[in-house]
């Protein structure tokens, strides 16, 4: 390939000459001559140096080798870099990448330019990543916070507390981006109580794939707002989120409950998260489930080590241990009404009574619970490794289905050891808006079922995906209708299924906002 070559013309001109033909998947791709601004052109690297961290994602499994990475300090040079590939005969397309916490390769590009969001961080809001509005939450007035697409949610969390004021629904890892989670839809513990991150935004700014800048809320322009959310980043790049805020509490009560037997173990998560919709006297703050399949290693990091020999056998004896993770919020001065409030939520439920353990920690430490292992994994080089993870949503009238099918006969009978799997409950109904993207199980509550698999050498890896097709073919030949969640390498056909009803919208939405298909052609839906 012929060497790139910058040709200065004046101060404030400049031409970057690409090579004349550039391979695509499908053809050669003539690049012209890029004018624009000194200042933009100096923001587009090709030091290779720099191809290997924008050619993978934490998944560490696609790997897509860039032309080039844009580095922005604003959004007019973002609105720049648009406006280009858009003049062009054959335009490049446009990864928007944030922290690359995906794993099927959605924010890499194998012949054009990723777009580097984090570059942001320090240019927004006259050089703040997050501008939190003069509020107390204790007044009539909404608070909220202007936030960076490229700023990561721990740094939201921090500015916000230094107010008193926290986001209502988080993601249980905080290092992703704003943009990146709002790109998708952001499940978590939360999400049966106010929704997903994505029923959480107030008003966005996104550039759209013609190079529009257009401030968006459910008020004004509100296609492009619902198109926004959960849209893949296939209609927008998502610059600014506007985020409510909710009074912050100190301290979290934390509980995990042991059960041998999924249906009760089922059974009370939907009680728990049902309290929400009852508006009862206590209501847990966070709910999630996981399990403890009979497959080393176990992890037993929460429970005291001298538990570690009792919680060992019960799982040997069951094969299968579900455990029910719970929340309760509260401040320092209520911590007589709280204890209340547990035993309260407790009341009935059927854990294995001489298996329950607590925790009682700070609301920053509860919510920022996963870095700590982050940094046990890195020391142990088991961070930057193959992620072959599958992520699912399956509505709640076969969930039980699921675990006799999946837990039990494929995942417990095949015995490939490493990650994690969670399982709980959300509620539908009154925290989705349908005009935002995603497709959801068309039930009140569905249930997130998450495998987040590690596998440290590349035979696992195959043996992990093989699983997750016996997964997915199991499901289908059983008629139970699960929607796949923050996926990508699936055929333009496949899209098109998942999407179902919706594929017209979404088609149409893509033919409104991006005609071109210049951006974020890693989920391959277009491209």
């Amino acid at each position: 390939m012929p060497q790139r070559n910058l040709v200065l013309f004046s101060t404030t001109m400049v031409v970057l000459l690409l090579s004349s033909t550039v391979l695509t998947q499908a053809q050669p791709r003539s690049w012209t001559a890029f004018q624009a601004s000194k200042e933009l052109a100096t923001k587009l690297s090709r030091n290779p140096q720099t191809f290997p961290h924008a050619s993978t994602d934490y998944g560490h499994i696609v790997h897509k080798t860039p032309v080039a990475i844009f580095n922005p300090s604003s959004v007019s040079d973002i609105l720049a870099l648009i406006h280009f590939s858009n003049s062009l005969p054959n335009p490049f397309p446009i990864a928007p990448r944030g922290k690359a916490h995906s794993v099927h390769g959605q924010a890499m590009t194998k012949d054009g330019v990723v777009l580097n969001m984090t570059n942001l961080n320090s240019s927004f809001q006259n050089g703040l990543g997050v501008l939190v509005s003069a509020c107390d939450g204790k007044g009539p007035l909404i608070c909220y916070a202007d936030v960076g697409g490229g700023q990561m949610w721990i740094d939201v969390l921090h500015a916000s507390l230094e107010r008193g004021l926290t986001p209502l629904s988080l993601t249980d890892y905080m290092y992703a981006t704003v943009g990146g989670t709002l790109s998708n839809a952001g499940m978590g513990g939360m999400s049966f109580r106010f929704g997903p991150q994505i029923s959480n935004v107030l008003e966005l700014d996104v550039i759209t794939g013609k190079g529009d800048l257009v401030t968006c809320s459910k008020e004004q322009n509100s296609e492009a707002f619902y198109a926004a959310l959960g849209g893949l980043g296939q209609f927008g790049v998502i610059t600014r989120a506007r985020i409510p805020l909710g009074p912050a509490p100190t301290r979290v009560k934390w509980l995990r409950l042991l059960y041998n037997n999924f249906t009760a173990f089922s059974r009370d998560q939907e009680h728990l998260i049902s309290f929400s919709e009852r508006n009862d006297i206590a209501t847990a703050d966070y709910v999630e489930g996981m399990l403890l399949l009979n497959q080393p290693p176990l992890d037993l990091l929460f429970y005291p080590a001298s538990d570690h020999q009792r919680l060992t056998s019960l799982v040997t004896q069951y094969g299968i241990i579900y455990i029910l993770e719970l929340a309760k919020y509260y401040y320092n001065n209520s911590q007589a009404h709280v204890n209340e409030e547990v035993a309260y939520l407790l009341k009935g439920l059927n854990f294995v009574h001489t298996f329950v353990f607590e925790r009682d920690v700070s609301y920053e430490e509860f919510v920022n619970r996963v870095y700590p292992l982050e940094q046990m994994l890195r020391s142990e080089g088991l961070w930057e490794v193959p992620h072959p993870w599958l992520n699912l949503w399956v509505p709640r009238s076969r969930i039980s289905d699921f675990d006799e099918g999946v837990f039990k006969d494929i995942v417990l009978k095949q015995n490939i050891t490493g990650g994690s799997f969670l399982v709980y409950p959300t509620n539908r109904r009154n925290k989705w808006d349908d005009r935002m993207t995603p497709i959801t199980p068309d039930e009140d509550v569905f249930y997130v079922v998450d495998f987040l698999r590690v596998a440290k050498t590349f035979d696992v890896v195959e043996k992990l995906q093989v699983q997750n097709k016996q997964i997915l073919r199991f499901c289908n030949d059983a008629g139970i209708k699960i929607t796949e969640y923050l996926i990508g390498n699936k055929t333009h056909q496949q899209w098109v299924e998942h999407f179902g009803p919706k594929w017209k919208l979404f088609a149409d939405r893509k033919t409104e906002f991006d005609p071109k298909k210049i951006l974020s052609p890693g989920h391959g839906i277009f491209q």
